[in-house]
């Protein structure tokens, strides 16, 4: 074996004094960028009710005036209220709507002044166009009570003092546009009201689901991911999201969570090494450790573990980086613990079967906890 050149031996110096700068910076600096996700869950009930109450039927109370109107509409079809069955009538919750008039309390005629050009561009002139406003109101409430006859909430739907506004076709002649809801009447009351209603319906809809309902939700959120090429974290933090990812695209909100606290055990083990293996007080060390303590508390979030979303909500409190975020993350813990005990369920994942719910005065109620 040769021995190596003294001029050898200065050339490798030289390279290792040159690299030595470029790792110690890669230590002491790192980016952090948003890994974005997709993932489903069930929605629990906002609000309390007899845990056996799983039927609702809906009756709708109109007005002589727009009665034609609603002849030709169906809106208790539509209300709609998620994770419960309804039934035609006899049902735990009562939702009765009732619809006020579509009432047109103003008119008036606007202009719009559209300058005409020639083929070369020149102003030749001006053309005036007219349109009808017509300024109306309708009302909408629902009062839902149960089948003992215990008031549960009302619901304003629309009030009267809420103003909308109807705007006709243009014309090039005032007078078309002056008269055209008196000569079109019927037919713009009617789409009026048909979109009122169905705005109505729309909105109890969603009320009634998020305060009483079990709808599916899909989200996207995101966590903190090393973006440093050079640092040494940066693939196994790529390799360990492409794991947290096929296991969050695959969770339903009607599936339970069987094994998933399994699989996502490497990805919680490399998230709590990482807070090891960085442990100074440096910025370096304290800017990757929050990105796992927040990595975590979202994750324990979607695994429907406010306890241990809540211990990480305090780490990254301790942490001292970016500290605010932990109020929010406590914030959240909390609500979710709440939620949990408000419904004595303790996950966001099941499957429901709307059709096998009974009424009350049907045999065989079911419950489904």
């Amino acid at each position: 074996m040769k021995p190596i050149k003294s001029s050898s031996v200065k050339k490798l110096y030289i390279a290792a004094m040159l690299l030595f700068p470029l790792a110690l910076a890669a230590q002491k600096s790192v980016d952090l960028d948003r890994y974005r996700f997709t993932v489903q869950y069930r929605s629990l009930p906002k609000l309390r009710l007899d845990s056996t109450y799983r039927t609702y039927h809906v009756t709708i109370e109109g007005t002589k005036l727009m009665q034609s109107f609603l002849d030709d509409l169906s809106p208790d079809k539509s209300v709609l209220l998620e994770g419960w069955r309804k039934l035609p009538a006899d049902a735990h919750l009562a939702i009765n709507i009732k619809l006020g008039d579509l009432v047109p309390e103003s008119f008036s005629v606007k202009e719009r002044t559209e300058i005409v050009k020639n083929g070369n561009g020149q102003i030749t002139g001006t053309r005036v166009f007219y349109h009808q406003e017509v300024v109306y109101s309708f009302e909408a409430k629902a009062n839902i009570a149960d089948y003992k006859g215990m008031h549960v909430m009302d619901e304003e739907l629309c009030r009267r003092q809420y103003k909308q506004v109807y705007k006709s076709p243009e014309f090039a002649i005032k007078y078309l546009a002056e008269g055209y809801f008196l000569v079109n009447s019927m037919v713009v009351t009617r789409d009026l009201y048909r979109s009122a209603v169905n705005r109505a319906m729309h909105d109890l809809s969603n009320r009634i689901t998020d305060n009483f309902g079990f709808s599916e939700a899909t989200v996207n959120d995101f966590m903190w991911i090393i973006d440093s090429r050079k640092h040494p974290e940066y693939s196994a933090h790529r390799q360990t999201f492409q794991q947290l990812n096929e296991v969050l695209f695959n969770m339903s909100a009607s599936s339970p969570m069987l094994g998933v606290r399994e699989q996502i055990k490497p990805v919680i083990d490399y998230f709590e090494k990482i807070k090891k293996i960085y442990s100074s007080t440096s910025k370096h060390d304290r800017k990757i450790r929050y990105a796992s303590y927040f990595n975590l508390a979202v994750l324990y979030y979607y695994l429907d573990d406010p306890q241990a979303m809540m211990k990480e909500a305090k780490g990254l409190e301790l942490n001292d980086f970016d500290a605010k975020d932990a109020k929010g993350f406590e914030e959240t813990a909390t609500w979710l613990k709440n939620l949990f005990q408000q419904n004595n369920i303790y996950t966001r994942h099941f499957s429901i079967d709307p059709s096998s719910f009974k009424g009350p005065f049907e045999k065989g109620d079911i419950t489904i906890k």
